[in-house]
């Protein structure tokens, strides 16, 4: 089980990548590395997600990366409400471009239903262009 959610005002993967890069430099990182995202509501699922799934990320209309999630704690924010922290390993591990149509908050995602990823670290990929192309005409 995974979750997908709208990656708000970041047109690219480098973009999102470097925005990371920027909050670390400013503080905002962890002792342990781990991205953290908030949002609103704890999933009720969970125990199937945490430690097993990935946070897909929705950016300029197409899912396009994908980060490990490597738990997901209840917190408080700083108004008292409830929220869940997504706790997210740092590495963006990018993904077929599937096209996704906007969207509120997130929404579970099923393995069957994610798209593959495209090459790790090291191997050759196609250009995010040429990907999304080869996406619509089905051969990725």
């Amino acid at each position: 089980m995974h979750i997908i959610k709208l990656c708000v005002g970041v047109s690219s993967v480098e973009e999102l990548i470097e925005w990371r890069a920027l909050r670390r430099e400013q503080g905002f990182g962890r002792p342990d590395g781990l991205n953290v995202h908030r949002t609103r509501m704890m999933p009720k699922k969970a125990n199937e997600i945490a430690g097993q799934g990935s946070l897909y990320w929705v950016i300029a209309g197409a899912v396009r990366a994908r980060q490990v999630i490597a738990d997901l704690k209840a917190e408080t924010d700083g108004e008292g409400r409830s929220c869940c922290d997504i706790l997210l390993e740092p590495e963006l591990i990018r993904t077929a471009p599937y096209p996704r149509r906007p969207f509120q908050g997130w929404r579970y995602l099923q393995t069957k239903d994610a798209p593959p990823d495209l090459a790790r670290a090291g191997e050759d990929a196609p250009p995010e262009g040429m990907a999304e192309e080869l996406a619509q005409l089905g051969l990725l």
